[in-house]
């Protein structure tokens, strides 16, 4: 005899769920994915290998979606399989971007801590919630995703014990190879992907580290601080050097060319960088002097031209520059 669930806490439905019943096995399947994504990005030596790949894609790609249509609909009557699955690629497409724009807005940036931190909290929390909906409901209305049925199905199908023709069982047998290695193909597309552009990323940032608020009013001896960012995907490592100055330039708009009348150096430093990885260093400066309008940040990669060269020329050897145009007053 069934007793009245309408009285229980949902901390009564979960533990019920959890240790008096079995938790679905799509669910138990959503959390060890979890683990292995984490283990995948930040374990070493796995985060090196196509692991990283492997465990990650789904995460962003299918999961999310997968858990927010799991806690919108509980039941198996709700909506069919294949709008389940549609709907999990789709919301996931679309949550994942959300949570990006969200984190954009908060101190801690779209970085790789802070999306994987949210990922993982937004799927456990639409997790539970599925999880809970469906201790609510009668065990025969839960959705599940019939896993024993699927096998036997690509058993019947594949392996039937019925006799068969020949040519039934070779056109089996064919269709089951290339299904594996389409399968194997796709992953191996994914996760070896082909080489494409080589290029650096050379950025500036704030104080708060967002495309905004730079120092540009700056005040004899007082110190100023931003961010400098390098993004390798040169498909090798490269350790890169950077050089900033305290430059005085005026521009001729007659023949649009400009001068540089004086170039002051600040500071030079490597920065070692491994493909398809990106360093953001905090970077303080502090003017001694007036009379310089532009803060130029010179980047090189293998190449130094040597101190010989100077002024425009050094600017346009470097691999990449940036500038910020500041005013500096005296205290």
């Amino acid at each position: 005899m069934n007793r009245d669930r309408s009285s229980d806490t949902i901390l009564d439905t979960l533990s019920r769920m959890i240790y008096k019943e079995i938790v679905p096995t799509d669910l138990k399947i959503i959390f060890c994915w979890l683990v292995l994504t984490v283990i995948g990005i930040y374990a070493p030596p796995v985060n090196e290998t196509f692991l990283r790949v492997l465990f990650g894609l789904p995460m962003v790609l299918f999961i999310p979606g997968y858990t927010l249509i799991a806690a919108l609909f509980p039941g198996s009557k709700d909506i069919d399989g294949i709008e389940r699955v549609a709907l999990s690629f789709g919301l996931s497409i679309a949550v994942v971007p959300l949570i990006g724009l969200a984190l954009n807005y908060t101190p801690w940036g779209i970085r790789l801590d802070p999306i994987v931190i949210s990922l993982v909290i937004f799927t456990t929390a639409m997790s539970l919630t599925a999880l809970y909906r469906r201790a609510q409901l009668p065990e025969e209305e839960r959705f599940s995703v019939p896993f024993r049925a699927l096998q036997q199905s690509v058993t019947t199908e594949f392996f039937p014990k019925t006799e068969t023709s020949q040519l039934d069982r070779v056109l089996s047998i064919i269709l089951l190879i290339a299904i594996i290695a389409a399968v194997a193909t796709t992953v191996y597309v994914i996760v070896v992907p082909k080489e494409g552009e080589k290029f650096t990323e050379f950025f500036i940032l704030g104080e708060k580290q967002k495309a905004a608020d730079y120092p540009t009013n700056l005040v004899t001896g007082q110190s100023s601080s931003l961010f400098i960012g390098i993004g390798n995907h040169e498909y090798r490592n490269i350790t890169y050097t950077v050089e900033t100055y305290f430059m005085q330039m005026t521009f001729n708009e007659t023949d649009n060319t400009s001068t540089v009348n004086a170039m002051t150096p600040i500071s030079r430093f490597t920065v070692p960088v491994a493909h398809n990885q990106t360093i953001i260093i905090p970077y303080t400066f502090t003017p001694t002097t007036t009379g310089y309008n532009r803060l130029e940040f010179l980047l090189f990669n293998d190449t130094d031209p040597g101190a010989q060269v100077t002024g425009m020329d050094r600017i346009n050897q470097s691999y990449r520059d940036l500038h910020l145009w500041v005013t500096i007053k005296s205290r």
